[in-house]
């Protein structure tokens, strides 16, 4: 892993919605797009400080991404839909050069009467490894941006390498710098890896491009580590599913799911 950082932030505050990217953001594939998680965690702060309602948090954010996004300033808009006191549909898009690269939409509801017994029916997450492995060789990998900006701890898999996987990952950097991190920016920072985790097929041989993401979340996570279990599915003449499943320390904490297109390198 690399020691340093590329950079303090993931994202320079410009005011009013706008936002200068930082080389962090840089996605696996080109250190001038962005991978998904940065932009993803900007999108849910951005619902979570539209018109906030004491008493309900964001439970659902679905990403859509129209256009691979630059390494550049971005503008986030958003508005209420649907609006309400116990449920709200907000709507939220990027813009960059003034054209709108992702949309996203976000249901906020009222949180849970605090009587309510919690039922989770999935396991218990693999103890935190006590060490930072070597980031494996990736051959044609952009490393420099938001992989070294992460911190991984790997349980089961590797990157680069088909099969499902199982990582305990925090940001080595805030999201917006002077800025701490909420629980929903931290998991959706972290849920557009799940493809690159749990993948079965040979990244050298297909090329596998997710379309979007949506992470729901029962409860927010607690600190800053998270653990992410992620598996693809994939079928001839359709396409691709990655599931993952979202923990903290105390237990399951939510789902995130990519639809992705999958194709012959041309």
């Amino acid at each position: 892993m690399i020691e340093e950082a590329p950079a303090k932030a993931f994202y320079e505050p410009l005011g009013v919605g706008r936002f200068a990217s930082t080389a962090a953001t840089a996605g696996p594939w080109s250190p001038d797009f962005q991978h998904g998680g940065p932009f993803s965690g900007l999108l849910g702060r951005a619902f979570e400080r539209h018109d906030p309602l004491p008493g309900t948090r964001v439970a659902r954010v679905t990403v859509e991404i129209l256009s691979p996004v630059p390494v550049a300033e971005l503008e986030v808009r958003v508005r209420t839909v649907r609006p309400g006191k116990r449920i709200a549909l907000l709507e939220g898009e990027i813009v960059h050069a003034g054209r709108t690269v992702v949309r996203a939409t976000a249901w906020r509801i009222m949180a849970a009467p605090p009587a309510l017994d919690s039922v989770v029916h999935a396991p218990g997450p693999p103890p935190l490894p006590a060490t930072t492995p070597p980031f494996p060789s990736w051959p044609g990998v952009h490393t420099g941006g938001y992989l070294s900006a992460m911190e991984w701890r790997t349980v089961e898999g590797s990157f680069g390498q088909p099969g499902p996987g199982t990582v305990w990952a925090r940001a080595r950097v805030p999201l917006v710098a002077g800025e701490p991190d909420t629980p929903l920016v931290r998991a959706l920072t972290l849920a557009d890896s799940a493809s690159g985790i749990g993948s079965q097929l040979e990244h050298a041989e297909w090329m596998i491009i997710n379309t979007d993401l949506t992470v729901a979340l029962h409860r927010d996570p607690a600190g800053e580590w998270l653990c992410m279990a992620a598996s693809l599915d994939a079928s001839a003449g359709g396409s691709a599913l990655c599931q993952a499943t979202l923990a903290d320390r105390d237990g399951e904490i939510g789902r995130a799911l990519q639809t992705l297109l999958v194709d012959e390198h041309r």
